[in-house]
């Protein structure tokens, strides 16, 4: 959300230095990302009068103006350009002015006449005839704004606002307006909000004799209101609400669409103009789309739609997706002369759902998918109404269409000051906790806080002693010594698991973590057989790629990637382990079987079996397990990935019956598609095996610090 500071002073009191009042608003709960002055990198550029202009003596198209810029004596300056006359007001960058994009000016000779500064047109100052429309692309800017001669060109045509960029947070959609941003400023520096309720005269008639509304789908589209303009005058926006607009981010277009615009970051409500030659019989119905249905939006592309998506229509056909954006024939054209406002509440999941969908993120669907104040429909429609008068831009009618089906109740949460006191640490009087929950519009009353309508993350209590906190000062908060009873401390469990860790961490091996997603293509790379149990997997429904779409059911190609990593980047010699999980579906279709498995994995010069086999059994003999006994693979199928394993040179490690894992030399083929060129050797431990094998429970636990 981007704040004009100009637009910020209609509401409060704005003396306050910019950098203050980013700082204070991030402190009360506002996050600031940045500020920007317009024109920042426009420099010595003034308003000029053309005294003369007169064909250049070398030149065909080069013409050598005299140009008042208020000082004693008028600038020689030559241009090229094909729009200028005598009398003409200008921008005109001095010597030593700066332009956008880095551009200097500089004395020089053009043609053997000198030139002792530019004009410049419109896109030399970084904007375009969205800003000025009177002005022309191609040349020349030719100021017809109220202005002096030798005037800085920023105060000048209004290129002075400074843009305050906020990050809003998805449970406070009403901070996505300027009023909301402005009452958050006023309670945050103690200054007065001044609001007013919009009105308007508008003409007698009634609504009814132009439009009608039904709503079909009232748990997706609670309230729609709407309102007429007769005898729509369609031209460009004054100055003022142009310059607004450009400082919040918003191109202008035209009078009756800037004011949609306007009113949707004034109060946060999005709003949309129908023109109502095309809404057929004049009948406008909230309603599921039907199968098979298409509509061609604004930006003209054509959407296929589904039934669960909700679109406004008319009698024959959808003419908007409520909420995103509107149909072709639905907008505003130059031609037009009634128009149809709408104002209405949409559910805000089905609006996310549908922008998803379809793909398309709007400004509007932006605001609805996080929730807005169905209070406010009427309210935003006056408003707008109220600047189509104001404007001149139409007759709007003095009634009104508001259909309300279900509106939510606001919230009463319990006001106990003591309580807040207690939950923040803090001594503040019941009359300041007040008086600041009055200021966010929470009215107190009977013990009980009402929530405005516009406040949808208010629930609890807790929210309510938040709101008291962050306009106290989290700052202004004295810290305290966490206190309490808990007596925490690690499960045997996890006892065990710490013991591994740092045995194998003696041991001279450096624990890893990798991701318990993985590709379907690493069963092919270990050499696994077609029909093998382990190619079950859990499919990932919305991976970020084949290489994340399933879920592991063996630890060892994660532990061969990172060896292959390691080799590829040269180091001689490795020696990792890590403690993950492997995720085993199940024959209900409910959640997986998570074991827990230490796999281990070596290669160097030096290294061979034998050196795998003791870093096994010097962790066994910690962990309290004795007496084990290695067998050949082909002689125990518990384990079926051992087929990455070399026949002659792999065991399955046995405790009496119990295979706990496995140990061995990676298979010379799947060595190859790794790309390793060196012998590697891994290991495999069942964990939970482990854990309760009979062993001395002490055995493990005596050697953890206690306070592990």
């Amino acid at each position: 959300m981007n704040l004009s500071m100009k637009w910020l002073s209609d509401y409060i009191k704005n003396d306050i230095p910019v950098t203050d009042f980013c700082a204070g608003m991030t402190m009360s709960g506002s996050k600031v990302e940045c500020y920007e002055t317009e024109g920042s990198e426009i420099k010595n550029v003034v308003v000029g009068k053309l005294l003369s202009v007169v064909p250049h003596e070398n030149s065909d198209h080069l013409v050598v103006c005299q140009v008042d810029v208020g000082q004693e004596q008028p600038l020689q300056i030559v241009t090229g350009a094909p729009n200028v006359s005598v009398g003409d007001i200008v921008p005109v960058a001095m010597v030593g002015a700066e332009l956008p994009g880095g551009i200097k000016i500089k004395k020089g000779k053009l043609r053997g006449v000198e030139s002792c500064g530019m004009l410049c047109s419109l896109g030399e100052l970084g904007l375009t005839t969205h800003d000025f429309p009177y002005a022309i692309a191609d040349g020349i800017f030719l100021i017809e704004e109220d202005c002096e001669i030798g005037q800085d060109i920023h105060e000048a045509i209004g290129l002075n606002d400074t843009s305050v960029e906020f990050e809003i947070t998805s449970n406070r959609p009403d901070c996505l307006s300027v009023i909301g941003l402005a009452r958050e400023a006023s309670v945050t520096f103690g200054t007065e909000l001044c609001l007013k309720e919009p009105s308007f005269k508008g003409v007698q008639d009634d609504i009814n004799n132009y439009l009608k509304v039904d709503i079909e789908n009232e748990n997706l589209c609670p309230r729609y209101a709407a309102g007429i303009v007769k005898n729509v005058k369609i031209g460009p926006s004054p100055r003022w609400m142009r310059e607004r607009l450009r400082a919040s981010g918003v191109r202008p277009i035209n009078n009756l669409v800037d004011i949609t615009n306007y009113v949707m970051l004034e109060y946060g409500q999005p709003m949309h103009a129908f023109d109502l030659r095309y809404v057929m019989d004049s009948h406008i119905i909230v309603r599921n789309a039907k199968a098979g249905e298409e509509i061609t939006t604004l930006d003209g592309q054509v959407r296929k739609l589904s039934p669960e998506m909700l679109v406004i229509a008319d009698a024959e056909k959808p003419i908007a997706v409520a909420g995103i954006m509107g149909g072709e024939y639905s907008g505003i054209m130059d031609d037009t002369t009634t128009v149809v406002f709408e104002s209405a509440y949409f559910e805000p999941v089905q609006v996310r759902r549908t922008a998803k969908k379809l793909g398309m993120r709007t400004d509007a669907s932006a605001r609805y998918e996080k929730g807005l104040d169905a209070e406010g429909c009427l309210r935003s429609l006056t408003r707008a109404l109220q600047l189509v008068e104001e404007l001149g831009a139409g007759e709007p009618v003095t009634t009104h269409i508001d259909v309300v089906k279900n509106i939510k109740p606001r919230n009463e949460i319990e006001f106990d000051p003591d309580w807040i006191n207690s939950f923040l640490g803090t001594d503040i009087s019941e009359e300041e906790m007040i008086k600041t929950l009055n200021g966010l519009d929470i009215e107190v009353k009977d013990g009980k806080c009402i929530s405005p309508s516009f406040r949808i993350d208010l629930e609890r209590p807790a929210d309510i002693a938040e709101e008291v906190a962050r306009i106290y000062g989290y700052n202004n908060i004295s810290s305290t010594v966490l206190t309490g009873a808990a007596n925490a401390a690690l499960t045997s469990e996890q006892k065990y698991l710490r013991t591994i860790e740092n045995t194998m961490v003696s041991l001279g091996c450096y624990g890893i973590l990798t991701y318990s997603f993985t590709s379907p293509k690493c069963f092919d790379r270990i050499g696994l057989p077609a029909d093998s149990k382990l190619r079950n997997t859990i499919t990932i429904t919305n991976p970020l790629g084949e290489d994340t779409s399933i879920m592991r059911t063996t630890t060892l190609p994660s532990m061969l990637d990172i060896l292959a990593g390691n080799y590829k980047n040269r180091n001689s010699k490795v020696k990792l382990f890590e403690l993950g999980k492997e995720y085993i579906p199940t024959e209900d279709g409910k959640l997986p079987n998570e074991p827990t498995r230490l796999t281990v994995g070596m290669y160097g010069e030096d290294t061979d079996f034998f050196d795998m086999k003791g870093t096994v059994d010097a962790l066994l003999t910690e962990i309290g397990i004795k007496d084990c006994e290695y067998v050949r693979c082909s002689e125990n199928a518990e384990f079926e990935e051992t087929c990455a394993l070399h026949p002659g040179r792999s065991a399955v490690i046995l405790c009496g019956n119990t295979a706990i894992g496995y140990i061995g030399e990676v298979h010379p083929s799947v060595q190859e598609a790794y790309g390793f060129g060196t012998r590697v050797y891994v290991a495999k431990l069942n964990v939970c095996l482990l854990y309760k094998y009979p062993s001395p429970r002490d055995a493990h636990e005596s050697r953890m610090p206690s306070s592990a």
